[in-house]
């Protein structure tokens, strides 16, 4: 780890490592008090877990991209392109934001064939609200109505490798850049994070969780904003494009990027860029494919809002990493030779770039102080609504997949919720432990980022094919995933072996094997599954969907006199469609998922093959215009994601939002509030005015 001295006290670690949760804890509490008192959201089962199902393609959008944006995207993303040249920005942006895309297609299958599921995913999303924990069922909820229990249970393995990975990649690259920029230790940040970011996901509900993703995609653009800006516009040393390029031309003569065309940083081609394009390709549709948050807010989502949420989502997200890291991993090349660089005349070492730490560096050497404020703040956000969500996963899988399923199926809710906590906390310091051990061994974010598609997306297939294939067996449903785990450890293994002739973290996290053992990980489910669905004494299952239609909500109460109100108020302001509207929906979401095949599989394209390979394949040298136009493009590209993330949902929330203010403003006068009804029509949810109550109705309403 780099020896240079702490930009900011330690202080400054250790209390934005709690307190950032802690405000947010406040925020959420205050979130689901007034959607409880203003619009009358009551907690229910239903509209905590789902929302009511009408949430629109902004707030999607956002949330989409505030979930994708993990620490690996902002410290990796900017990685690779320190490591591989402009290439790497790209490769990491094209390579994870076509799941996103392609995943639109999943979430509208998902509507269609399960739609009263609450949240449909590797690993189950869990959240509880202030007066009750809910269950949440989830693939492990469609598995099991199609396959049955072993199979089931196959999936909660990948579900919980899915969560170990996920949150040790955000433990370790977070505690590093703490470290590096506060010199608070790392084993006492791994065990900090945790607490507040647990406390702010206990409360809220998934509309919460909602808008708590929008906070952070409104904090990370701006810090991202106030970078590039820095970089190509006021920083004394860069200040423009043209010198940028200026600096990174001269840098090819001095000292060439082996296996980059002409030695050069500004080329799309490059071998180490390719090989990383791939590897990162097939580990995200793991993370992406398994990993609740997506089907969840896919269940979330209006039925109309579901496929322009992930579309945009997946479009306004490539604009994150692809701008970060052209910007920050090519200023900090630039910059190193300069004597604003942290490690000046040094370079970083091959640990601390394997940690993550290009992006602290580049920041502190653009705005100092500032700069590294903003870095730890990147960090953060990009770390919180992730962890939040992987570390209470494990926890529900605990508690509803496990105990109620298999151990108490009557279990009340103190109960679930005592198994919830107790695995909760279990899970976070594993995880805190389970990171430390990994700091002490020198395995970084950068080598469980390579390593996550060599252990989980050997499930994407079989994950998918549940969903969208009828004949599917449950042989090949249940085999097919830990045989191709198997399969590509040996091979992963194998190739280091026979590559280097010893095993070791360098050895290991090499390009080769990584990308050999992620290739046939995701590809050798392309066997099993036909051996396993049509060899002799295998038949295909020729499967009906129903069971998947007919998941329902079950509910477990302890007559809990909060749950009871709850209810009876979700019952009076439900919306229930008439057999009309249910089949409108049904007719839209299957028009839905016809454009959703044609335009996910178009843009996809785009992403991987149209757009970058004729510029790989040429071998072309970025001209200093051409890389002008490059970042221009990437600038108005992020100013258009800020449109679709941060502007659109306030607009198609623009009557709640007024009737909030002015429902405050009504008690703050003392005149009471009027009520808010919301309903569904044609599967929009459109909020309706109704009256007006004074504050004796109110008083009686409440009484009763």
């Amino acid at each position: 780890m780099s020896s240079v001295a702490p930009v900011l006290p330690v202080g400054v670690g250790y209390g934005l490592t709690v307190a950032i949760g802690f405000l947010f804890a406040i925020f959420m509490v205050g979130i689901t008090w007034s959607l409880k008192r203003y619009t009358y959201e009551a907690q229910t089962s239903e509209q905590f877990t789902t929302a009511g199902r009408t949430v629109k393609s902004g707030l999607v959008a956002s949330s989409v991209v505030s979930t994708w944006t993990w620490a690996a995207t902002l410290l990796q993303s900017t990685t690779v392109t320190y490591q591989y040249g402009v290439s790497g920005a790209f490769w990491y942006a094209g390579g994870a934001c076509v799941q996103i895309i392609l995943f639109a297609t999943l979430a509208i299958e998902l509507k269609r064939r399960a739609p009263k599921a609450h949240t449909c995913a590797l690993p189950i999303y869990f959240t509880s609200s202030i007066f009750h924990w809910l269950t949440i069922l989830a693939v492990l909820e469609v598995v099991r109505a199609r396959y049955g229990p072993v199979t089931h249970g196959v999936f909660m393995v990948f579900g919980c490798f899915t969560n170990i990975l996920v949150t040790a990649m955000l433990l370790t690259g977070g505690a590093a850049v703490v470290e590096f920029l506060t010199g608070a230790p790392t084993v006492a940040t791994v065990f900090l994070f945790p607490i507040g970011v647990v406390i702010y996901t206990l409360y809220g509900g998934i509309k919460a969780t909602f808008i708590t993703d929008y906070i952070n995609t409104l904090v990370f653009l701006i810090v991202i904003f106030s970078f590039a800006f820095t970089t190509y516009a006021t920083n004394s040393v860069l200040g423009s494009p043209g010198r940028l390029w200026e600096i990174l031309t001269n840098l090819a003569h001095e000292r060439p990027l082996e296996g980059n065309a002409g030695g050069s940083y500004l080329t799309m081609k490059s071998h180490g860029g390719g090989v990383f394009f791939v590897i990162n390709l097939i580990g995200n549709f793991g993370t992406v494919f398994l990993d609740n948050s997506y089907y969840n807010k896919a269940i979330a989502a209006s039925p109309v809002h579901a496929l322009p949420g992930y579309a945009m989502g997946g479009l306004a997200w490539f604009a994150v990493p692809w701008v970060t890291a052209t910007c920050m991993g090519l200023a900090g090349l630039a910059l190193e030779g300069y004597e604003v660089w942290p490690t000046y005349p040094n370079r970083l070492s091959d640990v601390d770039v394997t940690a993550g730490l290009v992006l602290p560096n580049t920041a502190v050497a653009l705005l100092g102080k500032g700069g590294a404020v903003g870095a730890l703040f990147l960090a953060y956000m990009a770390i919180m609504s992730t962890y939040s969500s992987e570390l209470i996963s494990v926890s529900s899988i605990s508690a509803y997949d496990i105990y109620q399923t298999y151990i108490n199926p009557r279990a009340s809710r103190k109960q679930l919720m005592r198994v919830n906590y107790l695995s909760m906390t279990g899970f976070a310091l594993f995880m805190a432990g389970f990171s430390t051990m990994l700091y002490y061994f020198g395995v970084g974010m950068g080598y469980l980022y390579l390593l996550m598609g060599v252990i989980i997306s050997s499930a994407v297939l079989p994950a998918t094919l549940t969903l969208i294939w009828s004949g599917m067996s449950w042989q090949a449903a249940t085999f097919a995933p830990p045989l191709g785990f198997c399969s590509s450890m040996i091979a992963w293994l194998v190739t280091t072996h026979a590559t280097f002739g010893e095993f070791s973290v360098a050895t290991t996290g090499s390009n080769t094997p990584m990308l050999v053992g992620n290739v046939v990980a995701l590809l050798s489910p392309l066997i099993y599954i036909p051996i396993l669905t049509y060899m002799p004494p295998f038949k295909p299952q020729n499967y009906d969907w129903v069971s998947m239609a007919n998941i329902s909500s079950q509910e477990h109460s302890d007559n809990d006199q909060d749950q009871e109100s709850a209810d009876a108020m979700g019952s009076s302001l439900q919306y229930t469609p008439s057999a009309t509207e249910r089949e409108a929906e049904r007719r839209k979401l299957d028009r839905a998922a016809k454009i959703a095949r044609i335009l996910c599989v178009s843009l996809a394209l785009c992403f991987i093959i149209l757009w970058p390979m004729p510029m790989f394949g040429s071998g072309y040298i970025f001209s200093q215009s051409f890389y002008t136009g490059w970042v221009v493009v990437g600038i108005i590209w992020l100013f258009c994601s800020s449109g679709v993330v941060v502007f659109l949902p306030l607009w198609q929330s623009r009557e709640t939002i007024a009737h909030t203010f002015r429902s405050v403003g009504r008690d703050l006068a003392g005149k009471g509030r009027p009520v808010w009804r919301p309903e569904t029509m044609e599967g929009q949810g459109v909020e309706v005015q109704t009256t007006t109550t004074t504050p004796e109705s109110e008083k009686g309403t409440a009484e009763k």
